[in-house]
């Protein structure tokens, strides 16, 4: 989940974190908590299962590129997919026509395979604008110069989700209604522009250290140093049965990063358990809290709500299992990242009390302290971060910062 800025600057005050010390965010998504280290001159490492979010936090923590020939680069590709595109008849505005003069008939817009196709949500890009999106990519992978095409995919991702694409965002990824056409190459140049104009500003801390691994935040040590943490600042998925895969389902498609079935099957396999849509038969992480009682009483309580309401469905079967394999999950990684910490590492996780598995209160953050203490871990406190209105029953639920101390073996 999404957090602010201020809230890692606040714990990497209170922890008295600083250039000699190493942060850990092991659910780095976007890299929130990697930039703020970096602004602070703290040196920082992320984990990120998700590979268009660990790109997102690789180039967001890449402040080295040179911002002059960054804009050069692009403009030239910009330049040579605009022409492209004006030999195929088709100018890139989003409320001009397709094809122009002679040449309208002439040309077949572009498609995805069909197996590729059928990963994404039904009519998420018009066939207008994939089409466009797709003779970017290939300007783009024909002028690939290292040094800037993270960047320069990176805003197409972006510009895919705000301006190309029918995508829109609630509590839930969606689609809205279709576009007859978008703007592409303008939208994405835009973007790049915007990576260009921060870039000087950021220039000054480019030798902070800051690293980000893709890996499974249950399997820390195959990627992180024991005893090498100083302090963790992270905000792990909620158990609130939203699929994180489908909200960068377009983006991690058209860059590549997800070709088939069994790409996003491992993918989904690689991140803690927190929907139904990730739910896999040989999944076993709930065996870890078999003898949790408040636990088993939350699950068991679910699927007894489940059968009074008469819900029958293939995922309201599961809700009662997926809610134990998250916090199996959770204590997986608790106990994988024992290892990582140094003695005395203060952790800081945000999370949020979720009430949507057919209306059961499930209290997140009390819940994975006490997973925390039963590990060693001293339970320094649990702060409310902010409130906010359940979807279903417009209750307040907390969303809350549990701040743990590792005070190591012995």
């Amino acid at each position: 989940m999404s957090f602010p800025p201020h809230l890692v600057r606040d714990y990497l005050d209170r922890f008295k974190l600083g250039p000699r010390h190493k942060v850990l965010d092991p659910f780095c998504g976007t890299g929130t908590t990697l930039v703020e280290c970096k602004r602070k001159g703290v040196p920082s490492i992320g984990i990120e299962a998700n590979p268009l979010l660990a790109l997102a936090s690789q180039v967001k923590v890449d402040w080295a590129v040179d911002a002059n020939d960054l804009d050069r680069h692009a403009q030239k590709i910009a330049a040579l997919a605009t022409r492209r595109l004006r030999e195929q008849g088709i100018e890139d505005v989003g409320d001009a026509p397709l094809f122009a003069g002679s040449r309208r008939a002439s040309y077949e817009l572009r498609r995805l395979p069909k197996d590729t196709q059928k990963l994404l949500l039904a009519n998420s890009i018009s066939p207008k604008p994939l089409h466009k999106t797709l003779v970017l990519l290939e300007v783009m992978e024909e002028n690939e110069d290292p040094r800037f095409t993270p960047h320069e995919r990176l805003a197409l991702a972006k510009a895919l989700v705000s301006g190309i694409s029918n995508l829109e965002f609630g509590p839930e990824v969606g689609v809205g209604r279709p576009k007859a056409d978008a703007p592409v190459v303008p939208t994405w140049l835009h973007n790049v522009e915007a990576v260009v104009s921060d870039l000087p500003q950021l220039r000054e801390r480019s030798q902070v250290p800051a690293t980000v691994c893709k890996a499974d935040a249950r399997q820390l040590l195959s990627v992180i140093e024991s005893c090498s943490i100083d302090g963790l600042i992270t905000s792990p998925p909620y158990p609130n049965e939203k699929d994180y895969t489908r909200t960068t389902r377009l983006e991690s498609v058209l860059l590549g990063l997800v070709r088939s079935k069994e790409d996003l099957r491992s993918l989904k396999q690689s991140l803690i358990r927190s929907n139904t849509r990730g739910v896999y038969k040989g999944d076993c992480d709930h065996l870890l809290i078999e003898n949790h009682t408040e636990i088993q009483r939350i699950a068991s309580q679910i699927e007894d709500r489940r059968i009074e309401l008469g819900k029958t469905s293939g995922f309201e079967r599961l809700y009662s299992r997926v809610t134990k394999l998250y916090f199996g999950g959770m204590l997986r990684h608790l106990r994988e990242v024992r290892s990582a910490l140094r003695p005395g590492a203060h952790c800081a996780y945000v999370v949020g009390d979720q009430a949507s598995y057919l209306r059961v209160m499930i209290r997140t953050g009390e819940l994975i302290a006490d997973i925390a203490r039963s590990l060693g871990f001293e339970v320094v406190g649990i702060d409310l971060f902010r409130t906010r209105l359940a979807t279903a029953t417009r209750e307040q639920l907390r969303e809350e910062v549990v701040v743990l101390r590792w005070p190591g073996f012995g």
